[in-house]
Parts: structure tokens; C-alpha cells; sequence
């Protein structure tokens, strides 16, 4: 009775964990990890490596409705994922080597360092959503668009702005050697921190796609979501091999996700930006102080 208590509450987490999935571009490790090693009890390295087994299916199932809702980059997700793939498998050995408290003291800080960056675009930003730093402060355009008076930004969109709120319009990401030489850091940053702290990188690539490569968050979350589909597996091949994955635990949490990862990804277009930042930044805050009290016994 009480496994099935259990899996019941896991499945019902999972919906919770998805729909953020979704709506925000994390793989949804930021509360998976702290869920599995408060609440249902498991070390660090089984929390850390059974969330990254759990990530790969919640975040395909979000990155599939952003895709069909042409809300992303996948050329700069594929791009991101393949970075990630070449650092994620360091991150899982340095991780296996770590004593526990060191690795929810590293999650901690960059979760804190995440959130700080998003609550500070945030703040700059205007009620209407609009953040003047980026792309010159031209309202209303996308800052990952060459240039907004071509075709290539108005391209599919409907001038009396009817399915505004329906679909995000498609637009272009600049290919730069700037821009891929700084996705490919964002990349490598997100792989190596997914393999150490059992995350799918999300809370690291979203900011850093905002901050370095001026994409709104709407577009960031399908992007991340794509990325974190390709950097995540030599990860968990490798926790696999080290026994470290509960399945049972993981396979509850993406019954209940993979639903809520679509649910969230059809509300990103009905969500204000700067609310969607604000989100992000509390949920990311409260994970860091979670982890941290009960690694060091503050309770």
C-alpha cells in the first residue's frame, strides 16, 4: 500500500514538474532533485542521476508541442544538445567522485546564480513586457532576428494580430560566429552541470539565451527543451552503468510530466514574459534554499 501511496504522489509531483517544464525550458531537474532527495529519500547521487533519467522524456514531449507551435530554434537547440553531449559525461564522473553535500552546495549556487540573472532581466523589463536592453529597445521585435523589417520576421504572421495569442510568429536566429561561438559555451556550461547536478540544464542555458544571445524567454523555453533532450543522454547511459537510477521513482514522475510538459508548453504564449521570468526566478530561489537547508541539517 504504501508503493502505490507513493507512486500516486510521485505521478501527481510529476504533473506539477512538467507543466514548469514546459511553460519555462527546464527539464524540470531544479525540483525533481530536490523532491526525490526531501521527499521520497533518496542519496544524492540516486536523486541526481534517477531526475536525469526522468528529464529526457519530459522534455521531448515539451519540445514536440514548441516545435509544432513554432516557438523555438531547433537548429540552436540541436546545436546547444550537441555541446552539452561532450561535457555532461565529466559532469556525471566529477559527480560520482564528490561527497554529497558538495554536489547540492553546487546545484545551490548556480540555481541562486540562474535566478539572480533572471529576476534581474525581469526587473528591467516593463509591465507590457518589454525588455529595453535588448535588441536596441525596439519594442515588439525579436531580438533573435537579423533584421525586423524583413520577410523573414513577418513571415506567417497575421497583421490584425488575430492568432497573436495562439502562436508565437516564426522568425530567424542569426547564425553569427558570435552567436554560435557563445551557444556552444552556453552548451558546454549546461552538459557539464546536467552530469553533475542531475539537471537537465535549463536553468543555465535559459538565462544565458537570454542575457548572451538577446532570445525572449518564449522562444528559450522550446529551444532549452530541445537541448536538453540531446546533452542529457551520454549522462544517463553513464549513471545507468553506475546503478545509480531508481526506475521505478523516475517512471512515476514522467507519467505524471510528460502530460504536464505539454500542458505547459500550449500556455507559453498566453503567459506575459516578465511574469514568466518572475516564475522562473522564485521557483529557481526556493529549490537553492531547499537543497541547502537539509544538506546542512538546518532544520
Amino acid at each position: 500500500m504504501e508503493i502505490v501511496i507513493t507512486s500516486i504522489v510521485l505521478v501527481l509531483v510529476g504533473v506539477g514538474i512538467g507543466v514548469l517544464s514546459g511553460l519555462l525550458g527546464i527539464g524540470g531537474g531544479t525540483i525533481m532533485v530536490p523532491v526525490l532527495r526531501l521527499g521520497y529519500g533518496l542519496d544524492a547521487f540516486m536523486a541526481t542521476a534517477t531526475s536525469l533519467f526522468a528529464i529526457i522524456p519530459i522534455s521531448l514531449a515539451g519540445a514536440i508541442t514548441h516545435i509544432r507551435a513554432r516557438s523555438c530554434f531547433p537548429k540552436l537547440g540541436l546545436l546547444l544538445g550537441i555541446a552539452g553531449a561532450v561535457t555532461s559525461s565529466a559532469g556525471v564522473y566529477l559527480g560520482s567522485i564528490s561527497p554529497s553535500w558538495l554536489i547540492m552546495l553546487a546545484a545551490a549556487i548556480i540555481i541562486v546564480c540562474s535566478a539572480f540573472t533572471m529576476l534581474r532581466k525581469a526587473l528591467r523589463m516593463g509591465k507590457g513586457g518589454t525588455d529595453p536592453s535588448v535588441a536596441g529597445g525596439q519594442k515588439g521585435t525579436d531580438p533573435a532576428t537579423p533584421d525586423p523589417t524583413t520577410p523573414t520576421g513577418n513571415k506567417g504572421t497575421d497583421p490584425h494580430g488575430a492568432h497573436e495569442a495562439k502562436q508565437t510568429p516564426p522568425c530567424a536566429f542569426a547564425f553569427t560566429r558570435k552567436n554560435v561561438a557563445l551557444a556552444v559555451v552556453i552548451g558546454l556550461i549546461a552538459g557539464f552541470a546536467s552530469g553533475y547536478v542531475g539537471v537537465g540544464g535549463g536553468f543555465v542555458m535559459v538565462p544565458l539565451m537570454t542575457a548572451w544571445l538577446g532570445i525572449p524567454m518564449k522562444r528559450t523555453s522550446g529551444t532549452s527543451l530541445i537541448a536538453i533532450i540531446i546533452l542529457a543522454v551520454p549522462g544517463v547511459i553513464q549513471q545507468a552503468f553506475l546503478g545509480h537510477i531508481d526506475y521505478l521513482a523516475g517512471i512515476m514522475l514522467c507519467v505524471g510530466a510528460i502530460p504536464g510538459a505539454v500542458l505547459g508548453a500550449r500556455l507559453v504564449p498566453r503567459v506575459p514574459e516578465r511574469t514568466l521570468r518572475f516564475i522562473f526566478a522564485g521557483l529557481l530561489a526556493v529549490a537553492a534554499v531547499m537543497l541547502v537547508i537539509n544538506e546542512f541539517g538546518l532544520l
